[in-house]
């Protein structure tokens, strides 16, 4: 992705955060997982990083689920879905069809993001769909090339870093 278009997309996001419009919430089914997320993509050496955070609740599970994101006040700015063959974004300004997560994730971060694997990492284990090494020094551990930190997962803190370029951190604060 050039330049321009991950600057609108990530323009794009933020003002869907700060928009006054809000989209009704949706009913939750079985586990939800809440809190504050923040996802943190390094730039060029010299420039800002892109950062977006907001409250979220994800529902569901990889194959069927559900991610709201949420302004201060708590009105759902975006809630995306995804069942077998399909994803959806919806915003107060759209709704935008994508193939899966990972497109989902790379146009509106410009990274993608393994969401399956949050699903677990958030529960403070590895996702059961890859090879993991432990990391004794984070207290947590290593997978698909993301270093899962877990020292303050009793208080609720969950980070996972990718260290190769561009290096992507994402925090979670869960609500207990």
């Amino acid at each position: 992705m050039t330049r321009a278009p991950q600057r609108v997309a990530l323009t794009s996001l933020l003002a869907l955060l700060v928009a006054c419009t809000s989209l009704p919430r949706a009913p939750t089914d079985g586990d939800v997982l809440s809190g504050r997320l923040s996802v943190q993509v390094e730039t060029e050496p010299g420039s800002t990083p892109r950062t977006v955070s907001a409250a979220f609740e994800l529902s569901g599970n990889p194959r069927n689920g559900r991610l709201d994101l949420t302004n201060p006040l708590g009105s759902v700015m975006a809630q995306a879905s995804w069942a077998p063959g399909t994803v959806v974004m919806k915003t107060p300004q759209a709704t935008t069809d994508y193939p899966d997560l990972d497109s989902l994730t790379r146009e509106v971060l410009g990274e993608s993001l393994p969401v399956a694997a949050l699903f677990d990492w958030l529960r403070g284990r590895p996702w059961p769909g890859a090879p993991s090494q432990p990391d004794p020094a984070a207290a947590g551990f290593e997978q698909l090339g993301w270093a899962v930190n877990l020292a303050r997962f009793d208080e609720g803190w969950v980070t996972a870093r990718r260290a190769r370029s561009p290096v992507v951190t994402v925090r979670a604060r869960l609500d207990r």
